[in-house]
């Protein structure tokens, strides 16, 4: 799949902006702060229907405007794509594929695939489990239409589940109707994300290792009340109500589950060095990478957003020597070191396209 071209209005810094795409390697050079990566956040939306950041889509429209545009036309399957997404103040962001609006944004989710990689990939070892679960369901949502419904009917009624808790309610036919159907859909996000984390264990660890260039062993494991050799969420919140009702929330459930992520058996966020944990975050994207390419059968775009930062010299050559591959497909680069992308550039050996950007406008580097 490829990027073909991407029209910007009102986009976060961007006023206005039109670019047209190689169909390998796109670099932006630019200072912190001057739009780069507000670009690949666009991408990112036309993929997810949101911002990589997580911000309200009100925020992302630019200061002092009332709406924003973003269009992108996409090569997929040998067919052409496009996609815009529309936001303007206090209404409801609108999204459409070949000029027809969605019924359900969710319905988006998985036609075109992304991988992006950035600093804040981080979070995934320091932060909370939220952090590890909200990866897990978006790489596994791209792939499963099932498993993003069972995911979104998983949370609207553990909401209400929690609601009840939280006011005291005490009808146990009432809780015993709801835990069926949080079982119901339990049972396939646990089921999945099993399956999914074993297929992901094993891509990850040739990705770690070809980058770290050491014996080093990565570990990824689910911890989960739910799924093989467990018991049944409904028996289980059965057991737990007396406890549930005292803390007022549901205390067991695919909402709980995590990922250890361990080197050496060892607990990556305690143990490893700065350089240990971005090795290991920049391998975990591109082992999603290799699951995605695998299971939607094309090439999703991979982003990389001043990922080299902070990495020796060897392992940014391992990087640039693994994302170079013939199994990666159309790359976009940002770094404020105009040497780092050159030599990616040169390294790669592929047809490339290079911009400068500062305070939201992009020109066109030549050679």
């Amino acid at each position: 799949m490829i990027l073909r071209s991407l029209d910007i209005t009102n986009f976060k810094n961007i006023e206005r902006a039109r670019l047209e795409f190689s169909p390998k390697v796109n670099a932006l050079l630019g200072d912190n702060g001057m739009g780069k990566s507000n670009l690949l956040d666009a991408v990112h939306l036309l993929s997810f229907t949101k911002s990589f950041t997580g911000a309200q889509d009100q925020m992302l429209i630019r200061s002092g405007e009332d709406f924003a545009i973003v269009r992108g036309t996409y090569s997929r399957m040998d067919a052409e794509e496009d996609i815009l997404a529309g936001l303007q103040r206090g209404r409801r962001k609108s999204f459409k594929r070949g000029g027809k609006e969605y019924g359900r944004i969710s319905a988006h989710i998985g036609l075109l695939p992304l991988v992006m990689v950035s600093p804040a990939d981080m979070e995934l070892i320091n932060g909370s489990g939220e952090e590890r679960r909200r990866f897990m369901d978006m790489v596994i949502s791209q792939t499963d239409p099932r498993y993003l419904d069972a995911a979104m009917r998983y949370a609207r009624i553990l909401e209400q589940r929690n609601r009840l808790l939280r006011d005291g309610a005490a009808d146990h036919a009432l809780f015993e109707a709801i835990d069926f159907q949080l079982d119901a859909a339990a049972a396939y996000i646990s089921a999945r994300r099993h399956e999914w984390t074993a297929e992901l264990r094993d891509i990850f660890s040739l990705y770690y290792k070809a980058i770290s260039g050491s014996d080093e062993e990565p570990g990824l494991t689910l911890v989960s009340h739910t799924g093989p050799g467990c018991p049944a969420l409904a028996d289980l919140l059965r057991e737990r109500f007396s406890r549930d009702s005292a803390v007022r929330h549901t205390t067991a459930g695919p909402h709980r589950d995590d990922l250890e992520m361990t080197l050496d058996g060892m607990p990556v966020r305690r143990t490893a060095s700065q350089g240990q944990c971005k090795t290991f975050t920049i391998a975990l994207r591109l082992a999603q990478y290799g699951f995605l390419r695998r299971a939607c059968g094309m090439s999703p775009l991979l982003l990389l957003d001043d990922i080299f930062d902070k990495l020796d010299a060897g392992r940014v050559g391992r990087i640039i020597s693994t994302v170079g591959a013939d199994t990666f497909g159309q790359i976009f680069i940002t770094d404020t070191n105009r040497r780092h992308l050159d030599e990616i550039v040169a390294f790669m050996g592929a047809d490339h396209r290079l911009w400068s950007v500062e305070h939201g406008r992009f020109s066109v580097i030549d050679g």
